[in-house]
């Protein structure tokens, strides 16, 4: 399993971002595919979620602003950021769960400044 996480980067309050994960050597239709975060001094929290079947799950901190997707032909999930905020800064992770194996992308930096 490999996943590959790119489209950080530095935005202005209110601005957007998306980022892309790539996933290779492995089914990526078949399993969920899920973003982190973590802010310096803080523990890692899920943001949101793109189940197999479709479903989606947001965090009530990026409800209504973040959007994930995926495009099962291409291997690759997006995370859209809208209306981002400063504490919307972090480093984010990709993951999924490969047989009760959690693999995680790079991390790509997000920076949003006010």
């Amino acid at each position: 399993v490999q996943l590959q996480a790119s489209g950080g980067g530095l935005v202005q309050a209110g601005g957007s971002l998306r980022l892309s994960c790539v996933a290779s050597r492995y089914a990526f239709s078949r399993y969920s595919l899920a973003w982190y975060r973590q802010a310096p001094g803080k523990q890692r929290e899920l943001v949101a979620v793109a189940h197999s079947g479709g479903t989606t799950y947001y965090a009530d901190s990026v409800k209504g602003r973040f959007t994930i997707s995926r495009d099962n032909a291409k291997n690759t999930a997006y995370l859209q950021m809208n209306s981002m905020k400063p504490e919307d800064t972090a480093v984010y992770y990709c993951n999924t769960n490969f047989f009760d194996e959690d693999y995680w992308g790079q991390g790509t930096l997000v920076t949003v400044s006010s």
